[in-house]
């Protein structure tokens, strides 16, 4: 790995924390409290790709099962990565990394569509399946219950794949960190 690589990683593992930061919005429909951390993973996969993406957020689990206090609400420590919750943190590496390859393997053609069918399909579909089976089984409810529960939260997630799909095709005409053409 070249050093410019090691940087992006820790840069976008640096971006997730800052996202962070943000307090929750509450939808005023559902009075679900969205929070932004969620986006670092969709743009991390966008715009760095699925190794330097999903490594970026490996390194942000890292720094946050060591307790550093970087997640939303200044939480932090293994043992918040194994709550009830826990399930969509670590399905937010796996997320990064699906985004990434979709996104490289439609590098050479990538629009508007490609990239959000990309990251909605990474940033909602796969990390909501491993999110939603964590939760099935912490909170011993079926996966079915475990689904419906999450559904609001799907309002945020749209919003989080529009953001992310704007990014990552700016960030393609302008400064390109994708070279694959697969």
């Amino acid at each position: 790995m070249k050093t410019k690589d090691i940087v992006y990683v820790a840069l976008f593992a640096a971006l997730t924390a800052v996202l962070g930061l943000f307090p929750p919005i509450t939808l005023p429909v559902t009075g679900v409290p969205v929070t932004a951390q969620s986006l670092g993973p969709m743009l991390a996969g966008a715009i760095l790709g699925a190794r330097r993406g999903g490594l970026s957020i490996v390194l942000f689990l890292v720094l946050v099962a060591v307790g550093l206090p970087l997640l939303s609400g200044g939480r932090g420590g293994f043992g918040v990565m194994i709550g009830v919750t826990g399930g969509f943190m670590f399905g937010w590496a796996i997320s990064a990394f699906v985004i990434g390859l979709l996104i490289e393997k439609f590098w050479n053609r990538l629009n508007v569509f490609n990239a959000a069918l990309s990251i909605a399909f990474g940033g909602i579909v796969v990390l909501y399946a491993i999110g939603n089976a964590w939760v099935a089984v912490m909170a011993e409810i079926s996966y079915w219950q475990a689904t419906v529960g999450a559904a609001p939260f799907l309002i945020g997630d749209a919003i989080k794949v529009a953001i992310a799909t704007a990014a990552c095709l700016a960030v393609r005409r302008a400064y390109p960190l994708i070279s694959k053409a697969g």
